[in-house]
């Protein structure tokens, strides 16, 4: 890491219309027809704007057709692929950093090495990848996956994934075609290349990549993991994780348990940056905000009763009044969030809608309710106390929320001395203070000559 001093970190969850399931019915939102890519754009030149470090975009990748009334409930075909999204937005946007998502279980790591190098290069930099190793029924069947990896054989298939394409983008030196000699004909070092021959469990590669090694070195790596497996992912590759909390005691808890991890990996705990989810209400009083959170409620609540699922189980034969049942089965994704909210439906005796309203609708994460100053006071009190690098939030409604927290809450944070008035840096790593990693080949001359 850097000597830069320590800051705030802010990403923000990009979605269509925001964050509320009903974003989509609000009078004012223009909803329907083709993807809008100025839609897209506007809301990430607001978070440049904002001095953001991130644009995160997520992929909710395959629906297997077989529910339509429910899909028909929601948005949907309003987006775009996140990889293709990014290189857009690269062309209207200098400083922010680009995070896509992308599933390990639908690709090689060949294609994907090919197109983050690709995108480091288009964004001069900025780019950072979303690692998601799950697995829906729907993406299942959309991939034609007839026998799906356990949870564990998934983490295990993304890990060597990544172990590859960090071969693939180190298959050229960082200087291998900046000395073309035009009287010899020799356009490059044979010396400054560095073929991969990678056979393993799930990957067998002879090859080289045909683009050459990102600016950054390697895209930033992003993942979210609360289950033990996951934690463990993250603490050997990861550089940025996406947690959810909603006590400053369990977010804590969190942090200090995987960055306790590190070590056993070589690394120091700076190299893992814990930013978790944040929901908020801003009101120019804590009545007026405490008012917008209980019709945030109360809109939701009306989403209930027609899709009772939890995290994909599905709690429709239960009362929803009623406790949450003993004994139900986990589900296949995300079994650290499921097991968070049934250790807080035990712990509060709450009824299955009201887990539903206190965690499904914001998936687990803090929720800030009060004036400008309020919140960024509680930001800056988990920033401070070892409980957050920063926060990824999760805006309700865009652009309205959004521009509320860029316009009132950042200038407070500034205030405050713990987050930037100015991108510092060129890329998405040295805004974040984050080492480049060298090539693995010049590590290994090192070594050697050592």
């Amino acid at each position: 890491m850097s000597k830069k001093k320590r800051q705030l970190i802010l990403s923000t969850f990009v979605q269509l219309y925001g964050t509320h399931a009903n974003a989509w019915r609000r009078p004012e939102t223009k909803v329907g027809g083709n993807p809008d890519f100025n839609q897209w754009a506007d809301t990430v030149k607001l978070l440049e704007r904002g001095k953001f470090d991130i644009a995160f975009f997520a992929d909710f990748v395959g629906n297997s057709g077989a529910d339509i009334d429910n899909i028909g409930l929601h948005p949907r075909g309003g987006g775009f692929e996140p990889l293709t999204l990014t290189a857009a937005l690269a062309q209207v946007t200098r400083h922010i950093g680009l995070v896509a998502t992308v599933n390990t279980n639908f690709n090689e790591p060949y294609n994907i090495a090919r197109r983050f190098a690709s995108l480091d290069h288009l964004t001069g930099g900025r780019i950072g990848w979303n690692i998601v190793s799950s697995l829906s029924e729907g993406a299942a069947s959309s991939f034609g996956v007839a026998n799906p990896l356990d949870h564990a054989g998934r983490y295990e298939r993304a890990a060597e994934f990544i172990n590859v394409a960090k071969q693939l983008w180190d298959t050229w030196d960082d200087d291998a075609f900046d000395h073309p000699n035009k009287e010899t004909g020799r356009y490059l070092d044979a010396n400054s290349v560095h073929p991969i021959h990678h056979h393993g469990k799930h990957f067998s590669v002879d090859t080289l990549l045909d683009i050459a090694r990102p600016i950054q070195g390697y895209p930033v790596f992003f993942q979210a993991g609360n289950s033990e497996v996951g934690r463990e992912f993250a603490a050997e590759h990861a550089e940025l994780i996406y947690a959810a909390a909603q006590t400053i005691e369990e977010a804590q808890a969190y942090y200090k348990d995987v960055k306790g991890r590190l070590a056993k990996y070589g690394r120091e705990p700076d190299d893992l940056r814990v930013i978790p989810g944040l929901f908020y209400f801003i009101g120019s009083s804590r009545q007026e905000a405490e008012e917008k959170y209980q019709s945030y409620r109360e809109s939701y609540d009306q989403n209930i009763s027609a899709r009772r699922q939890l995290f994909g189980v599905d709690l429709s034969q239960y009362p929803l009044d009623g406790p949450l049942p003993e004994n139900l089965p986990e589900p296949v994704n995300g079994i650290g969030r499921w097991r968070q909210a049934v250790a807080l439906a035990r712990r509060e005796n709450l009824s299955i809608r009201e887990l539903i309203l206190r965690f499904s609708i914001v998936q687990g994460h803090r929720i800030l309710i009060g004036t400008a100053a309020d919140i960024a006071g509680q930001i800056e009190d988990w920033f401070l106390n070892g409980a957050a690098d920063g926060f990824n939030l999760k805006p309700t409604f865009l652009p309205d929320t959004l521009e509320e927290f860029v316009d009132k809450v950042v200038p407070e944070l500034q205030k405050r001395g713990i987050f930037r008035t100015e991108y510092e840096g060129k890329t998405l790593r040295e805004n974040l203070g984050f080492k480049r990693p060298s090539n693995q080949h010049l590590q290994s001359k090192a070594a050697k000559a050592a």
